[in-house]
């Protein structure tokens, strides 16, 4: 039984895989210093409503873009789950090259959605990730990262509109009524301008991507508001909301997973 840990600028995903399938996926959002006692509480309630325990996992894997955040999640897997943490990173085995110039620059969410997506369908490929920021990652045939592009997010994107500019509200982030995207108010044409925007912005990097790996390259898109936009868009080949943890269950069969070399806490004890 694994416990899987992505903790991304936005929100932390912590997952259970029993070797065959997902036993559980739950989201919390991302505090860097959220302390690993409330981690534990939190995720012990969880993994009950699934008949699990703490005892249950055998091993965990860790990728975070969060630095602050790694003291707290790694503190959780020993005192809470009695094992040593893999802790992702570019000087893993990842069965690929690697083929940037600062290798250990690039976010291991990149990395570990090009490690599932070749895996699973095959490369040449891009991963469009929906995240903090909107990134694509490309993969070629053999499967080695060749690195991407890397966006605002969407969300970024709406704050500081409305934070730059005075008299535009905070809207939300959905597709406009209709196809126009003419908008007959301000709240319709800030929607049309970011939804039918980032349509745009999508559809114009894949072809200027493709144009330099070729035609074949297959499209994958990620993250929380990938269904939304493959609802504007006919570039998308799939759409896999488990990529980033799906990446960190094959680096954690790749790699051996550490020993624990602390004592367990009073709370593991008991």
């Amino acid at each position: 039984m694994l416990l899987v840990i992505d903790a991304g600028n936005t929100n932390v995903v912590f997952a259970v895989h029993d070797g065959e399938k997902w036993r559980g996926v739950w989201r919390i959002t991302m505090q860097p210093q959220r302390t690993s006692d409330e981690y534990g509480v939190w995720l012990q309630a969880l993994l009950r409503t699934q008949g699990l325990t703490p005892d249950d996992v055998e091993g965990a894997v860790i990728g975070t873009v969060v630095p602050a955040a790694l003291y707290h999640l790694r503190t959780l897997c020993r005192q809470w789950f009695a094992v040593e943490p893999l802790l992702a990173s570019a000087r893993l085995d990842w069965g690929f090259a690697i083929k940037m110039d600062n290798p250990d620059e690039v976010g291991v969410d990149r990395l570990l959605n090009g490690l599932a997506a070749h895996y699973t369908y095959g490369g040449p490929l891009t991963v469009i990730d929906f995240g903090t920021a909107t990134t694509f990652d490309v993969v070629d045939q053999e499967g080695s990262y060749c690195g991407g592009v890397i966006a605002p997010g969407i969300n970024l994107s709406v704050e500081a509109l409305h934070q730059a500019a005075a008299r535009l509200p905070r809207i939300g982030i959905g597709r406009p009524v209709g196809e126009s995207a003419i908008g007959r108010n301000t709240v319709a044409a800030m929607r049309s301008g970011v939804f039918w925007g980032y349509v745009g912005l999508i559809e114009g990097i894949v072809e200027r991507i493709r144009h330099e790996v070729g035609p074949s390259m297959k499209v994958l898109a990620t993250g929380g508001l990938a269904p939304l936009f493959s609802e504007g868009t006919t570039v998308f080949d799939h759409v896999d909301s488990m990529l980033t943890l799906n990446g960190l269950r094959l680096l954690a069969g790749r790699n051996p997973l550490p020993k624990l070399t602390v004592e367990r806490d009073f709370l593991a004890e008991g």
